[in-house]
């Protein structure tokens, strides 16, 4: 009988443990704690090809500069606004730029945020709103993705569609789809023309 009950509450520590075991393993995955102390710097120009560039280095090299025709040189900023924080301490700058091939870009300069799961960039129709009450207001809307975050620090660029309505989109946040919470946003003040 002694040995009985022993065996049943070995039985029961072993699945105790072994309950434990898989808790831990789906947290460990869910929560990926580990990105809190590992950071990811992407620091890229702004200076992007252009399809006029391409375009001149799939001419024959004999081919008159003429065939490609002209488009303005520099990049035109369009609208700018400053992250502020919210689920997570948020700082630096957000720009969406004109490229002279015609493409729009959306630029997070200088950013600093923490790590997480499944962090993205999102163009939203949604007010930013400090502390709290920000936090999980930017898919209540309309979002266009920009992708997936490449880093928690650095200059980053983010190819948007060349037709976005930014009379309609009026924010930028740092999105974290695992949690719907949003790192930080930025209000969009569009430049005068």
């Amino acid at each position: 009988m002694n040995w009985t009950r022993r065996g049943r509450a070995r039985s029961w520590v072993i699945g105790v443990l072994a309950v434990g075991l898989v808790v831990l393993a789906a947290g460990m995955y869910w929560f990926q704690p580990w990105k809190l102390w590992v950071d990811e710097a992407v620091h890229e120009d702004l200076a992007l090809p252009s399809r006029t560039q391409q375009a001149e280095d799939q001419l024959p090299s004999d081919a008159p500069s003429s065939a490609v025709s002209p488009t303005p040189s520099e990049p035109r900023t369009l609208a700018t606004g400053a992250l502020i924080s919210h689920e997570h301490e948020t700082s630096g700058t957000v720009r969406i730029v004109r490229l002279p091939d015609g493409a729009l870009v959306l630029r997070l300069e200088d950013i600093s945020t923490s790590n997480g799961p499944d962090l993205h960039v999102w163009v939203t129709d949604a007010p930013v709103k400090p502390g709290k009450d920000g936090w999980g207001v930017f898919d209540d809307g309309a979002y266009v993705s920009a992708g997936k975050l490449k880093g928690n620090k650095g200059s980053q660029n983010y190819e948007l569609p060349a037709d976005l309505d930014l009379d309609r989109y009026s924010s930028v946040t740092i999105w974290c789809d695992r949690f719907d919470v949003s790192f930080g946003a930025a209000e969009l003040a569009k430049n005068a023309a």
